[in-house]
């Protein structure tokens, strides 16, 4: 049976890697007393995947984790059986048996949101609100983006599904992305392109990135990895 787990990560535990998280959510799991399942053979681990990983230094309230059990306590029972060891900064949000036949969180990725807004004492371009819807309205965007075979000229526009501006308590930039594995962007590639063409160079750790939610792809919907009730 396999079983998605949803958690937030905030706080000082936003500077920790994925290997990290990862590590502790095995010790976790084995604290709480949940039936995992594991694998086989002369090394055997815990069976679990995780939707995205996280960048070290964003906090996230839409984090996602698959895991193999060989049986199951009940969505609520295990919630709390987690929540009961996590650390602070760590909430887990959701749990949801998967029907059978259902992929993976990792595979299942399509896009991803996210609230970015700018650190206490950034100086900002006149005007550059304006300028980003601007940057956004327009018909494509070429960008050249690296990637592991090298670098390639992409259309932009066709991988940022929505973008505004939220003023409600700061300005902060609110992004629908392509977060595929064909196709992952990430949002501060997105800005720092946007102020390239203003001749600005964001200052080094000028955003606080945010992700709000993860989603995959149902027929032409895009939706919540898990599902509400």
């Amino acid at each position: 049976m396999k079983v998605r787990i949803k958690f937030s990560k905030n706080g000082p535990l936003k500077f920790i890697g994925h290997l990290d998280v990862m590590r502790y959510f095995q010790k976790a799991i084995r604290r709480s007393s949940i039936p995992i399942a594991y694998s086989e053979g002369f090394n055997p681990h815990q069976i679990m995947s995780f939707a995205s990983p996280l960048s070290v230094g964003h906090t996230s309230q839409g984090e996602y984790m698959d895991i193999e059990v060989t049986s199951f306590l009940g969505e609520d029972e295990m919630r709390e059986r987690l929540q009961g060891v996590m650390a602070e900064g760590i909430e887990i949000l959701k749990v949801r048996l998967l029907p059978a036949g259902a992929g993976n969180a990792m595979a299942s990725v399509a896009a991803a949101s996210y609230r970015v807004t700018f650190r206490p004492g950034i100086s900002l371009p006149d005007h550059w609100q304006e300028k980003l819807a601007a940057f956004y309205e327009q018909e494509e965007i070429p960008v050249v983006k690296k990637t592991k075979k090298g670098e390639k000229e992409i259309n932009l526009k066709e991988s940022i599904y929505d973008l505004h501006i939220d003023t409600n308590p700061c300005p902060a930039v609110c992004m629908l992305l392509n977060a595929s594995s064909g196709g992952n962007i990430r949002p501060s590639f997105v800005l720092e392109r946007f102020f390239a063409t203003l001749k600005w160079e964001l200052p080094p750790y000028a955003l606080m990135v945010h992700r709000l939610e993860l989603y995959r792809r149902e027929e032409e919907r895009l939706v919540p990895l898990i599902w509400e009730k």
